[in-house]
């Protein structure tokens, strides 16, 4: 079996800014959470038979405790916000396993997934439906791979070296000294992406990189100034690794068969889909589970 994994958060957000408003009889908006549905039942009938969906219930996890600069909802539409408890009770009834991360990120439960359904002989391939670097970081081999359904692109360890001329190992520590302005850290002064990417090319992590600027690899220019960067940042450094490494012990599901889609909860996911005057995604769910 195929594993599909998808980041419920990305896929909000990108409805949410790429549909027209609609809102229910009580002014709720929930066009993002329609798109969403279509989109992961789109994904059940081409085939998808184990699913997961994470999403960010609360945009603030652990890291905001270890940097205050890390993250917040703060300027999310609210809007956006209002409807991630609509999506994880939708996805639900629809039959799809949601993980609704508080004290963790979504990405982590994503990751946690992607390591425990990996561990099972019986699958053959985890797929992480996100463009997100972050999960870059989780990838390996062609077993755990990465899929941007948007623009069709599977990424593989091979492919995440050819993006980012890293291996998916070092991503944590590129993220380090480049920073992510997504979550709010800000690397280290003099560090761009180039010379990341030369640096941990030859250096697989931070502890590896020789403390004498001398010793490094000659294709790494200007190897002395980042060296001093980075020896007078380097608690910076290592928090930053920190907030940019994925979790791999989230709670997320006891089998890979319990990520098994058979059917809609037929009385709740109607009440849903007329809620959202979608009546063709009760009809597109029936049809798919009646061939399962």
């Amino acid at each position: 079996m195929d594993v599909h994994l998808v980041d419920g958060t990305y896929e909000l957000f990108r409805h949410f800014f790429a549909v027209p408003s609609t809102v229910d009889s009580n002014g709720q908006e929930i066009a993002a959470v329609r798109g969403v549905l279509s989109s992961v039942l789109s994904m059940i009938e081409r085939g998808a038979t184990h699913i997961g969906v994470a999403t960010d219930h609360i945009v603030e996890s652990f890291r905001n405790d270890l940097y205050p600069g890390y993250k917040t909802s703060e300027g999310v539409p609210p809007e956006l916000l209002s409807q991630f408890p609509i999506l994880e009770e939708a996805l639900e009834s629809m039959g799809v396993v949601v993980w609704p991360t508080v004290d963790y990120e979504a990405d982590d439960a994503l990751a946690s997934a992607a390591h425990k359904a990996a561990r099972d002989d019986r699958v053959s391939q985890v797929l992480i439906c996100t463009p997100d670097k972050d999960l870059s970081q989780c990838v390996v081999g062609t077993r755990i791979v990465q899929l941007d359904r948007r623009r069709e692109i599977l990424r593989d360890e091979a492919g995440v070296v050819a993006k980012f001329g890293i291996k998916p190992q070092s991503i944590p520590d590129f993220l380090a000294v480049v920073g992510d302005t997504a979550d709010g850290f800000p690397g280290l002064p003099g560090w761009g992406v180039k010379a990341a990417a030369l640096t941990l090319a030859q250096y697989l992590h931070l502890e590896g990189i020789p403390k004498d600027w001398r010793e490094w690899h000659p294709t790494i220019r200007k190897a002395r100034s980042l060296s001093e960067s980075l020896f007078t940042s380097w608690s910076d450094a290592l928090l930053y690794r920190t907030l940019a490494t994925l979790r791999l012990d989230v709670p997320v599901f006891d089998t890979v068969e319990d990520l098994c889609w058979k059917s809609p909860r037929l009385a709740t996911f109607e009440e849903y889909c007329m809620r959202m005057k979608s009546p063709d995604l009760l009809g597109r769910a029936t049809a798919v589970s009646s061939h399962r």
